[in-house]
């Protein structure tokens, strides 16, 4: 029997909306505090509450009156930008990487929120990349299967995932997993947890998304926004040379 696929089309295509302000998709935590600059520099700064960490309300006004703002789940962004229930949205390319959505066009990486996809195991364990060309089969936890599965499968080994929604440090300890592959930043967090980095996937920095649908139904509207965010980084381009610098460090 064939398992129906989730549709991601909306009932209404973002075009097919009334012409009320366009909806841009902001993740909560970190990535939100280090857009707040480049969002005031573009003319498109959200309510102060939306800032805040007592706000109940989850879509806000901004300087711009054709402009809103919902703050969602940093995993969340790309399927409310994929599926039309935001026109454009800020996530890292983490997420676009584990997703794939066909709908999502990234025209701009905002050089923000730089940290990295990486292998980590317990730190009393050695590593050795000629044990892993013997492996043909490893287990690891982590929020991000498609990513690993990609990374482990080029290297010949089928890696059995432990799907987890955070506290991955935990599951070496516990005997979960060997290996575990999560989001670093500075890497205190696996230190802490007695874990070492051992391999990094990619490095990660934020992107502007937009949906391809909304893009050809309302181009003008949607091609002022990504002119905005492209002038406010002409304009501060320290954040992109920052993260540029780390990463080659």
């Amino acid at each position: 029997m064939t398992v129906p696929q989730p549709d991601l089309q909306p009932a209404r295509s973002p075009g097919a909306q009334d012409r009320g302000p366009l909806v841009l998709a902001l993740p909560k935590g970190r990535i939100l505090k280090a857009v707040t600059p480049l969002l005031d520099q573009a003319g498109m700064a959200p309510s102060p509450d939306c800032l805040g960490d007592n706000s109940r309300k989850l879509r806000f006004p901004t300087q711009n009156p054709m402009l809103d703002v919902v703050r969602v789940r940093s995993f969340d962004v790309a399927t409310f930008v994929a599926s039309g229930g935001a026109h454009i949205g800020i996530c890292g390319a983490d997420v676009l990487m584990e997703f794939d959505y066909p709908e999502i066009y990234a025209p701009l990486d905002l050089g923000i929120g730089g940290c990295r996809v990486s292998v980590a195991q317990p730190a009393s364990l050695p590593h050795d990349p000629q044990e892993w060309a013997r492996w043909s089969e490893v287990r690891v936890a982590t929020k991000y299967p498609a990513i690993t599965r990609r990374f482990f499968a080029a290297r010949g080994i089928n890696a059995n995932i432990v799907h987890l929604h955070g506290a991955m440090e935990l599951a070496p300890m516990l005997g979960l997993s060997r290996l575990i592959v999560d989001l670093v930043d500075t890497g205190s967090t696996l230190r802490a947890n007695g874990l070492r980095e051992v391999e990094t996937i990619t490095h990660i920095t934020s992107r502007l998304i937009v949906n391809r649908t909304a893009l050809k139904t309302r181009p003008e509207e949607i091609g002022a926004l990504i002119n905005g965010f492209r002038n406010a980084l002409e304009a501060s381009p320290p954040a992109a040379e920052k993260t540029r610098a780390e990463q080659s460090s």
